[in-house]
């Protein structure tokens, strides 16, 4: 199936970077996805380069039809951004989308939709190793303690101990293999009243699991720094988040370098979809928008 994934805030964050419109800029895609804001800038700035990160390797090769004609203007490069670093270049503009394209949710086939009944992996990876560490194992192989830790830190999940304990106990009579698997001992854990709720009663645990398998929060962390430091002065950094952690990090980044004097906050609160936008992409309703401006340089940098 063809993506049909929406960038998320497309023109406020692409606006928010402040490239100019005739100069050479070089702008650094750290969540390449369904790749809509590097096709966007490419098209906006014809003086604009991209390097375009993501460790899901199918994305490119989705991706390649939207860019032709373009392709001398983006290098793909199938790195995790917290090894953004190795890229040896200093950046006009940074952005980092933190959801997941709609075509990772609904076609990779791991796991990170409850909507499809799927091996239980979450992994960011397209080919995981047999050491690398997936969803089946953390419900199959965690502690009942552990596992309400990360659904309650993670997921934000009010149910977390209850269904930490279905987890443990369904697995005692069978090994937790599949989405549908998962889902079900879901259900059956939390409140009836719960399942009715807006929001479907597995997104947290999904959200928590995900979150768990790909470290994200500390890989966001070391992705914010390295990403500041390869940022040129007077270059701006875009990043939006779909959760109140990832949020909460990202704001505590930015303050932290506008009180060390490196940097300014563009916007103060962060910027959110329109009703328009939340209408036509209902995913766009918990997106967050911060935008930082490098102001001096950083330790070795020129």
């Amino acid at each position: 199936m063809e993506s049909v994934h929406q960038s998320v805030l497309l023109n406020e964050t692409i606006e928010g970077l402040d490239l100019p419109a005739s100069a050479k800029s070089l702008v650094l895609d750290c969540t390449f996805g369904g790749g809509g804001h590097s096709k966007e800038i490419l098209q906006r700035y014809p003086n604009v380069k991209i390097i375009a990160l993501d460790q899901d390797k199918s994305v490119f090769e989705k991706a390649k039809g939207k860019f032709k004609g373009l392709e001398n203007r983006i290098a793909f490069i199938n790195e995790n951004f917290k090894d953004l670093d190795k890229q040896a270049e200093s950046f006009d503009g940074i952005i980092f989308d933190l959801g997941l394209s709609s075509d990772q949710l609904e076609n990779s086939g791991r796991g990170f939709s409850f909507m499809k009944d799927e091996p239980l992996l979450m992994t960011m990876k397209e080919n995981p190793r047999p050491e690398d560490l997936t969803a089946e194992d953390v419900v199959n192989t965690w502690s009942e303690k552990s596992l309400a830790d990360i659904i309650y830190g993670y997921g934000e999940e009010r149910f977390s101990r209850r269904i930490a304990k279905g987890i443990v106990e369904a697995r005692q009579k069978a090994e937790i293999k599949t989405t549908f698997d998962l889902v079900k001992i879901i259900g059956e854990a939390v409140p009836a009243a719960y399942k009715r709720g807006r929001l479907h009663f597995a997104t947290k645990t999904f959200q928590a699991l995900r979150i768990a398998v790909n470290d994200e929060l500390e890989v966001l962390k070391m992705g914010l720094e390295k990403g500041f430091n390869v940022l040129k002065v007077e270059g701006r950094m875009s990043v939006i988040s779909f959760h109140s952690l990832e949020d909460r990090i990202v704001k505590k980044f930015y303050k932290e370098m506008e009180k060390k004097g490196v940097a300014k906050l563009i916007n103060k609160k962060p910027i959110i979809a329109t009703e328009e936008e939340v209408k036509n992409n209902p995913r766009a309703r918990s997106a967050k928008l911060r935008i930082l401006e490098k102001i001096t340089a950083t330790a070795g940098q020129v």
